[in-house]
């Protein structure tokens, strides 16, 4: 009877009493791992598709457009209820975690439900407004078939896996994530050539490795793993705890949703320069993604950290895991992207080995490293304003490098210097997002209160 009252006490003095730096890295290697194998995943995946042809190569950024619409969704109700439930869950208020918990992940799978049955209603009309040319569309329609079957349980579980990350618990959020995406590995090549499916069969590969990971993620909750519980009964009766959600999470909306515009509108701009350009910026999104998944890794790490305390009221613990987060990413994306910056060529010959797109890709992705440094200080702002749920200025943060600063950039410098604009539209973008950044979230930190004395710092 005792047992639940005493993992939950534990579990609040794990998260308010860990010195910081060991806490953000126990809780950031998990998922850093998570998301390297899903990159990992993406760049296997562009790999296989790749030997079907370059205009093959070519529906991986179509349908990483779709993706990054399904991914806006998840995370605006997975960040959205899971920043709450942290900081609830902070505050001791565990009943009000879970109606927060059941509201965010039904609404999200029944808003899934709808979006399937909108995309194979109008598949050829979505994919070619996701920037695809007539050579691509069939290789497109087929990979994406399947992964629109799937959208409910992609979206349910990208919202279980958040907000079993902000309860702090990493390690079951990695289990359910990366076996649907080493699945998915293992899957694609059984399907594109062993049964002869093509494009299709990546398609249907995500589909089921994805439904796989729901099935494993939606056990924990079942279980009694976690802290907030999951059941229809407890859908709030209060629109405004929806209200709450959307708010919190539309930062990762707004995020993810300019994300799938920049993809859009990146595959239609290089697409005036022949499928080659648009499977070489393809390939450069992929493995920039993979390379910042070590960095982002940490930084959900340092989220339930921010939220979970936050709502603790411990305030300079969610100031000196800032900085221990911010210092340490910087360091891994310095020295990542001086790496890849020197083997890009290999890099991206790795995944076409077509003259043409080597050579696009190759500029774009040294372009991409030589900024890499610069997205920490962006992307951690962001989460820190997100995850103690300042709405307005962490949406305001979340439109800079997709939207305000990339989408005029990539028309711009497109319409000036051509190709060359192209590749380099979103590191500059990166750069001015860090610049703006770094001022919004010191002003932040500037109105905490300034409760903790200086004794409680050493161990931070």
């Amino acid at each position: 009877m005792d047992k639940q009252p005493d993992k939950q006490q534990k579990q609040y003095e794990k998260m308010t009493q860990t010195p910081v730096g060991p806490l953000v890295v126990t809780l950031g290697i998990p998922t850093t791992i998570s998301m390297l194998v899903t990159s990992l995943y993406n760049m296997v995946d562009t790999t296989f598709v790749g030997k079907l042809g370059t205009s093959a190569s070519g529906a991986i950024g179509i349908v990483f457009g779709y993706m990054a619409i399904l991914q806006a969704v998840a995370f605006m109700f997975g960040q959205g209820s899971g920043s709450i439930i942290a900081r609830m869950l902070g505050s001791r208020k565990t009943e009000d975690a879970s109606r927060i918990a059941s509201t965010g992940f039904f609404t999200a799978f029944g808003l899934g439900l709808l979006i399937t049955a909108v995309s194979l209603l109008t598949l050829d009309k979505l994919l070619v407004l996701l920037g695809s040319t007539p050579t691509i569309l069939p290789f497109a329609r087929d990979y994406c078939f399947y992964i629109a079957l799937g959208a409910p349980f992609i979206i349910g579980s990208y919202v279980m896996n958040n907000i079993l990350r902000f309860e702090g618990l990493a390690m079951k959020s990695m289990v359910g994530l990366a076996t649907g995406a080493v699945l998915n590995i293992l899957g694609d090549p059984i399907l594109i050539f062993g049964f002869g499916m093509g494009t299709a069969g990546a398609g249907l590969a995500t589909a089921v490795s994805q439904f796989i990971s729901f099935c494993i993620l939606l056990s924990m909750f079942l279980r009694g793993v976690t802290q907030s519980k999951l059941s229809i009964r407890r859908i709030t009766r209060d629109i405004g705890d929806l209200g709450r959600i959307l708010a919190t999470g539309f930062a990762s909306l707004v995020r993810q949703a300019l994300g799938s515009l920049a993809t859009i509108m990146l595959n239609r701009c290089a697409g005036l320069y022949g499928d080659a350009a648009v499977a070489a910026m393809a390939i450069v999104t992929r493995v920039s993604m993979f390379i910042f998944s070590a960095g982002l890794g940490l930084g959900q790490g340092f989220q339930p950290v921010c939220s979970f305390n936050y709502g603790a009221e411990k305030y300079h613990r969610v100031k000196a895991a800032f900085r221990f987060t911010l210092q340490l990413t910087m360091v891994i994306m310095g020295v990542i992207g001086v790496v890849i910056f020197f083997f890009a060529a290999p890099v991206v010959r790795f995944f076409r080995d077509d003259p043409e797109v080597i050579a696009i890709g190759v500029r774009a992705l040294r372009f991409a490293c030589a900024v890499m440094v610069f997205q920490p200080a962006s992307v951690l702002s962001n989460m820190t304003l997100q995850s103690t749920g300042q709405a307005l200025s962490s949406s305001l943060l979340a439109m800079c490098r997709s939207g305000i600063f990339f989408l005029p950039l990539l028309l711009c410098l497109n319409a000036a210097f051509g190709l060359s604009g192209i590749q380099v539209a979103q590191p500059l973008a990166d750069v001015l997002t860090a610049a703006v950044s770094i001022p919004c979230v010191l002003h932040f930190f500037h109105t905490l209160p300034k409760g903790a004395s200086s004794q409680e710092f050493p161990d931070e």
